[in-house]
């Protein structure tokens, strides 16, 4: 196990090939839409103009979703799922902060909203109108930024204060983040340093699970998480567990949380490749991605490796899934054929009886009715 203190951590930042790759695919697929064109496909309508919301979560006993920015700000932006509209959350003109200097002493201040890109995503209730939501953080710097949510009622419009930050060890690129009751922090990182997508798509070791301790203030590589492109991240109710999907290796895994951190258990290879990774009020964990093996779209280079590029501009069907950490049963939740204007599917999340689908790369999210059974 390795441990790394955020006082010496290095200014590399390397989130500029992230936000310039994810630009690319932004920006591919908008020109798909460029003729004021928002119909749905197949069973999904469209929430159109929304940048690369590669991850979505439900702001605690309300209709309100929150997205992540991943190609272009706004860094977050706020959707209304009853009327079907959305806004920016954190953008240049709506960027409130009061740096909670007694708890993230080493976060040198407020990041810079024209630059910053959000990742994945994560939200704790306090159950007095007040939520922690937590943002996987590129462009400037790479770290977890922490906001405070208040919504005053169901009925009532979040307010977001950005409170402070936790600088990832060394500059890492993180991908998901799953936040525990004492503060402290779980994040995966996909690609440690040396490492590639090709790489992690053949099955190859390329990252790991770290956690950030809010007692010691410092990070600990979890080496018995090591695997391919571990992606989402997500931790049970009462906290003595949590699971791990990879990207490379098409699976989720469980881990005891606790000092061992040993695997539990592994699902039997999924049909997509999958992406985020969060617990439902259920208890089941739900994520989503696109199917890799798919006629019409070569992923493959001229050494036959799986590239990123490849992968991501051609556009792919979808799965969303749900898997029970009880009996590792996994069913399908929702699926569409490959669609012109939607692809690089990442997340879904229930609210209301409406499936919301979101994208890593893309102008629009996807929603449907999913019925009153789903949660």
């Amino acid at each position: 196990m390795t441990v790394f203190n955020c006082k010496t951590a290095s200014k590399r930042i390397g989130s500029v090939a992230i936000g310039a790759l994810s630009l690319l695919f932004a920006l591919a697929y908008s020109k798909a839409s460029t003729a004021d064109e928002c119909d749905g496909f197949g069973a999904d309508d469209y929430l159109c103009g929304i940048p690369s919301a590669e991850d979505l979560v439900q702001v605690p006993e309300s209709h309100w979703i929150i997205a992540s920015g991943f190609a272009l700000p706004p860094a977050l932006s706020l959707i209304d799922s009853r009327n079907k509209v959305w806004e920016p959350l954190y953008s240049n003109t709506r960027n409130r902060a009061d740096h909670d200097e007694e708890q993230f002493s080493e976060c040198p201040g407020a990041p810079d909203p024209t630059t910053l890109l959000t990742h994945g995503l994560d939200i704790i209730s306090h159950g007095n109108g007040h939520s922690t939501l937590y943002a996987v953080g590129h462009g400037g710097r790479e770290a977890i930024e922490v906001f405070d949510v208040y919504i005053a009622g169901p009925d009532s419009k979040p307010a977001l204060t950005w409170i402070g930050c936790v600088l990832t060890p060394d500059g890492l690129e993180a991908n998901s983040v799953a936040a525990l009751r004492d503060g402290s922090l779980l994040a995966t990182v996909p690609l440690e340093e040396g490492q590639n997508f090709a790489a992690a798509m053949q099955g190859t070791v390329t990252g790991a699970a770290y956690h950030w301790s809010a007692k010691e203030g410092s990070w600990n590589r979890l080496d018995t998480t090591a695997q391919p492109y571990a992606n989402g991240i997500a931790v049970s109710a009462d906290e003595s567990e949590f699971y791990i999907a990879s990207s490379g290796l098409a699976n989720v895994t469980a881990y005891k949380l606790g000092e061992a951190m040993d695997a539990m258990w592994s699902t039997a290879t999924l049909p997509v490749v999958p992406d985020n990774l969060h617990r439902n009020s259920e208890g089941q964990l739900i994520t989503a991605g696109m199917v890799l093996e798919y006629p019409d779209c070569n992923p493959y280079n001229e050494q036959g490796e799986v590239e990123l590029a490849l992968f991501a501009s051609c556009p792919r069907p979808y799965k969303v899934l749900s898997l029970d950490p009880d009996s590792q049963a996994v069913s399908v939740v929702a699926s569409n054929t490959a669609s012109p204007v939607f692809s690089n599917v990442t997340m879904a999340v229930v609210v209301d009886g409406t499936l919301w689908v979101g994208t890593f790369g893309g102008d629009r999210i996807a929603y449907r009715s999913v019925g009153e059974a789903v949660k």
